[in-house]
């Protein structure tokens, strides 16, 4: 009698390749977190004034939002591991530039490099669509997904202690190293997709993209400086407007787009967008006004007066918190459904906005509202790539993901300057210095927690799921070929 053949074990790096996965994604929400205790510090340290070292940011932003479509694009035509090595090489070679340089136009250009990191995330999330069975690609996408809380809440620590105890360019260092080690472990661990979408690339959409975007969020990053009506914010916005509608136009009338605007009008595509901007809306609130509140000084009668090391670890549970409910997040969306898991999570985000505004005196209960924030969190970023997931064909995923975390990137830029233009205008003198009310801080909560309950109310209009993809079975109820066609089309 036959024995039965055994089943093959996999390799080292097939069990290696999400854990690779993950580290890439937590790396660069690290990447983009270690600049911000140096903000206060770069002008001394670079003779540069306080507006252009904050391009050490906006250069991250522009970067991210305008690469991150392009490169998840690039990633469905030419590969995705290909193009997710290129994107962590990229991000590797700005640290290695800032960690050699003090000189404020280096270290623009080099933030402005990493943020190509920016679409770690949708490459790592079509990927594990490709490579992993049915069973463990919920898990693992919404662990990735949560990576980018994770990273934040690492990041902001690490770097705080770097900059208290050394030189400022070691923190550029060691993220270099860890940049290189991930390069490494990716190239080594990650298979290259079988899976890819020929045609041309469409470089005058991605040039258009590119200049709407700019335009859209360096006015939205600006706005509060320079003044919403002046002159040049109102030209980038009406600049904005015109390029993106030309673009759109010119997307509609090519073969092969950039960005699908046909599938992305469907409602299953179209109203998870838009959820994804809300919910960037609301989370980012959270990690904005919780670092101001606790720094604020004593004098302020609210203000707990924290240094920056501490700030961080503040918001360290919240990243915990990510790590360990992201599984919860995927059993949810087994059994009910994403959609289901999205609205259940901006829920949550509005409930820890609600605790927010009930207090925001005491350490514990500030603590406690931002970690009940960061777990809705966790419950909507992991629904939100499963959403798309099942509703866009396998040879879009890369694209159609880039498109959602852009989208999140706009609503984090948009809550930015909310929150900011809140703050200042309910703001009172203490020691000739303006600093922001606690009613203020409130209002940048209740607001929050208002576009909480919007993006939940968006999650719910949403079409019902179909089936997982690569679920769907044969007349004779084996399993099926992998989804490589539109989910629910």
């Amino acid at each position: 009698m036959d024995q039965p053949a055994p089943i093959p074990q996999p390799r080292l790096r097939d069990r290696l390749t999400i854990p690779v996965l993950a580290f890439g994604g937590i790396l660069m929400a690290v990447m983009q977190t270690v600049v911000v205790p140096l903000l206060p510090d770069l002008p001394r340290l670079t003779g540069a004034s306080p507006a252009t070292v904050s391009w050490t940011v906006t250069a991250t932003l522009l970067s991210g939002a305008v690469l991150t479509p392009v490169l998840g694009r690039a990633g469905d035509m030419y590969g995705k591991r290909r193009v997710l090595t290129g994107a962590l090489a990229l991000m590797t070679v700005g640290s290695v530039m800032c960690a050699l340089s003090s000189d404020i136009g280096v270290l623009i250009t080099a933030r402005a490099l990493q943020g190509a990191a920016a679409s770690v995330v949708p490459l790592s999330i079509s990927i594990l669509r490709d490579e992993l069975p049915p069973e463990r690609r919920g898990s693992a996408v919404a662990l990735m997904s949560s990576t980018v809380g994770i990273g934040a809440a690492l990041g902001l620590p690490l770097a705080a202690l770097v900059v208290q105890y050394a030189d400022w360019h070691t923190m550029f260092w060691l993220t270099s190293v860890l940049g290189a080690a991930g390069v490494t472990a990716t190239w080594w661990a990650v298979r290259e997709s079988p899976l890819r979408e020929p045609g041309r690339f469409d470089v005058l959409g991605a040039l258009g993209l590119a200049a709407g975007l700019v335009c859209l969020l360096l006015g939205v990053s600006q706005g509060g400086t320079w003044g919403w009506g002046s002159a040049r914010v109102l030209g980038l916005f009406l600049g904005a407007v015109v390029v993106l509608a030309l673009w759109c136009r010119q997307q509609l009338r090519t073969a092969r787009p950039l960005v699908d605007l046909r599938l992305v009008a469907r409602p299953r595509v179209g109203l998870s967008h838009v959820a994804a901007l809300l919910t960037g809306f609301a989370f980012y609130a959270n990690s904005l006004v919780t670092a101001q509140l606790v720094q604020a000084p004593k004098a302020t009668g609210y203000g707990l007066g924290l240094s920056i090391v501490a700030t961080g670890l503040c918001l360290l549970p919240g990243g915990v918190t990510m790590l360990l409910f992201s599984p919860l997040s995927a059993r949810i969306s087994a059994a009910r459904g994403p959609r289901i898991t999205l609205a259940l999570g901006a829920a949550v985000i509005a409930c820890g906005y609600a605790l927010r505004i009930a207090d925001s005196r005491d350490l514990w209960m500030i603590i406690l509202g931002a970690t009940v924030v960061a777990t809705g969190t966790t419950l909507a970023y992991s629904a939100l790539p499963t959403l798309i997931l099942r509703a866009v064909p396998a040879a879009q995923t890369a694209s159609a993901n880039g498109v959602n975390v852009l989208m999140r990137t706009i609503g984090q830029a948009v809550s930015s300057a909310a929150v900011a233009a809140v703050l200042v205008h309910h703001s009172s003198p203490l020691g000739g210095v303006p600093v922001p009310s606690l009613h203020g801080y409130l209002l940048a909560f209740g607001m929050a927690g208002t576009v909480a309950l919007a993006a939940c109310a968006a999650a719910l209009t949403i079409p019902g799921d179909g089936p997982a993809p690569g679920t769907r079975r044969t007349r004779s109820g084996t399993p099926g070929a992998r989804d490589e066609a539109m989910e629910g089309a």
